[in-house]
């Protein structure tokens, strides 16, 4: 018999609301978050109504502003920005230090949040949070010689970023951006995460950290985000329609600027036989649904492997776990132990499911389907926000499943029979941020690697996003603008020697570290 499962004792978002409201009651009131601009937290915006992903229970929605208020606060954060950029560097360090201090004592309480409003599993929502918290600590400890004699910019830092990662990608750039000098603005993403990223953010206010948080819609913020003059630099992380009109207004405006797209990508095997390290690998490859942008949804396989690779794939991919990030069989067990949970909204989790529908019906080959019964849920959830995993088989060409991140858990595989197929196939998005190729002669990996257009590629391991010294970036459509990661992150947000080329994927030049 199934068992039957319940919430884990005093995980709720109540609880979790409950909490914040005691650690933050500055940033929060009643059943609403609230802004922050102009050094002050404010009660403005539209409140609009928000739902978990983990179930569809009402939680707290981001209070929007228009263009106006925005308006009013890029120019409150000027101010700041001129004031913070001559603060001594010890005193920015220890001010950021001090903020560290503040995320770990209530690391759980910002991971609790995650979980609910993104969707994350436990272990996943605490690495979040972790990953900001030891990445900054690096540069705290570090940020003398990073910095040597640069100088801040002219202007704040405004970030636009996705949902996915508020944490270890948004609240890292911000704290950075900050300890290099300058006041730092931040839009909340609108799918989520607006309590993590305001509780965070009182965090640091308290610590006297220049940081603007508003939430409003990027089409209607972004005169005031992109392209205030005020604005010393543009920090973007999204699909790449949205960035395509924030790299046209930048390029217009001659602004600095950061922008991470998606693209696909993409595991090659080629000439290979160590199935046992595959299989290891790809439960690993699912974590958080694939909604990342490091995610690898597209494996492209030498078709005399084939059959090779789907004895090492389909175990793997049978064994993920899947369900309520919370869900246990007791109040006081432990969190479940999941590989993801829902996809970040029910609207996202149709649209994904609809494409695998219209991709099968065109011709693609269903190759595996997970079962809602083997996911782990509580009695009458609402589940419409979740999609089992899926691999499908050579995706029609006129299905964006061949072409574009799903940023859900659907893997497609594309046979391939010479190596230039091989190289077609990885490079058919126009650059990616990863890549990873298999295959067991180091001299085939050395001569295909620099033909793959993925600014990271792997030789038989997946590659990430990075950490501390780690660079990252991204070729073709995947990135433009500076390239970030170890120092890059704190040259791309500060000022050099006159003439200085920054490393990156500029319209004018592109330029390796």
């Amino acid at each position: 018999m199934a068992p039957t499962f319940t919430l884990k004792s005093g995980t709720s978002w109540s609880d979790a609301w409950r909490r914040a409201l005691a650690v933050a009651p500055e940033a929060f009131r009643d059943d609403r978050v609230l802004n922050l601009w102009n050094s002050t937290w404010q009660p403005d915006g539209r409140s609009l109504p928000a739902t978990s992903p983990v179930d569809g229970s009402p939680i707290a929605g981001p209070p929007r502003v228009g263009r106006d208020t925005a308006r009013r606060a890029v120019r409150a954060a000027l101010d700041q920005h001129r004031a913070w950029r001559h603060t001594p560097l010890p005193e920015r360090r220890a001010r950021i230090a001090a903020t560290l201090d503040a995320l770990t004592e209530h690391r759980e309480l910002l991971a609790l949040l995650l979980v609910w409003e993104i969707g994350k599993p436990w272990r996943l929502a605490q690495a979040d949070v972790d990953r900001a918290i030891d990445g900054v600590r690096w540069y705290v400890d570090g940020i003398e010689e990073i910095i040597g004699d640069r100088a801040p910019l002219d202007g704040p830092v405004s970030n636009i970023a996705s949902w996915n990662y508020p944490m270890s990608v948004l609240v890292h750039a911000m704290l950075v951006q900050a300890l290099a000098g300058n006041a730092v603005i931040a839009k909340t993403p609108t799918d989520g995460g607006v309590a993590c990223l305001t509780l965070a953010c009182a965090l640091a206010a308290r610590e006297g950290v220049p940081v603007t948080l508003v939430s409003g819609s990027g089409g209607e913020l972004s005169e005031a985000l992109v392209r205030a003059p005020e604005i010393g630099c543009v920090s973007f992380v999204g699909g790449r329609d949205t960035g395509a009109a924030v790299a046209t207004a930048v390029a217009d405006l001659g602004k600095r600027h950061i922008l991470e797209q998606e693209g696909l990508n993409t595991w090659g095997i080629w000439n290979y036989s160590d199935w046992d390290a595959l299989t290891a690998v790809i439960p690993k490859l699912f974590d958080y649904g694939k909604q990342r942008c490091t995610a690898y949804p597209r494996f492209v396989v030498q078709r005399d492997l084939f059959d090779s690779f789907l004895a090492a794939y389909l175990p793997a991919v049978r064994t993920l776990r899947v369900g309520h990030p919370l869900a246990v069989e007791h109040p006081g067990d432990p969190y479940p132990e999941l590989d993801f949970g829902p996809l970040i909204n029910a609207a996202k989790a149709k649209e994904l499911t609809d494409q695998v529908a219209e991709a099968i019906d065109r011709g693609a080959i269903p190759l595996h389907r997970g079962e809602a019964a083997d996911a782990r849920f509580l009695p009458g959830q609402d589940t419409s926000a979740y999609v089992q995993p899926v691999t499908l088989l050579n995706p029609p060409r006129s299905s964006p499943l061949h072409h574009a991140e799903p940023f859900g858990p659907v893997d497609t595989i594309v046979l391939v029979d010479t190596e230039a197929e091989l190289l077609a196939a990885m490079n058919a998005s126009n650059g990616a941020l990863v890549a990873t190729l298999s295959t067991d002669d180091r001299a085939t990996f050395d001569r295909l690697a620099p033909q793959i257009r993925a600014f990271k590629t792997g030789h038989g391991k997946p590659r990430s996003r990075g950490d501390r010294d780690e660079l990252f970036g991204g070729f073709g459509a995947s990135w433009r603008g500076a390239f970030v990661g170890g120092d890059l992150l704190v040259r791309a947000v500060t000022q050099g020697p006159a003439g200085e080329r920054l490393p990156g994927n500029f319209p004018e030049y592109q330029l390796m570290p």
